[in-house]
């Protein structure tokens, strides 16, 4: 089994940055992918930025590029998830999640083998 936790959510007005960490342990795998995903009330949870070690590649969804920032620390399973200039419509649960994905696949949540709890981002307008 493999243990996902995230931290590093809170409240911030528009305009701020948080930073979000989340670190996967246990039975971890090399060739892993690592994505943060979010979801706001009534909405399906969507795909925000994901990367890759063994491919060297990331991806982050239109509405977030040039403000958020997917890093991280292959030998530690640890990623990060740098927002910047956040907006309120970036409201939402955020999940980070594991797994071996096929990059093509890297947007959908199915695809992931291991989530953490979630934890909470809420900007202010």
């Amino acid at each position: 089994q493999v243990q996902v936790v995230e931290s590093g959510g809170g409240l911030v007005q528009a305009g701020g940055s948080l930073r979000l960490s989340c670190a996967a342990s246990g039975r971890t795998f090399s060739a892993s992918t690592m994505g943060w995903f979010r979801q706001a009330p009534g909405k399906e949870r969507e795909c925000v930025a994901v990367i890759s070690w063994s491919r060297g590649s990331t991806y982050y969804l239109d509405s977030v590029k040039g403000r958020f920032t997917i890093s991280g620390d292959n030998a530690k399973n640890t990623v990060y998830l740098q927002m910047n200039s956040l907006k309120p419509e970036d409201t939402a649960v955020y999940y980070c999640g594991y797994g071996s994905i096929w990059w093509r696949r890297r947007e959908y949540a199915d695809e992931y083998d291991y989530w953490g709890q979630g934890t909470q981002v809420t900007v202010s307008s």
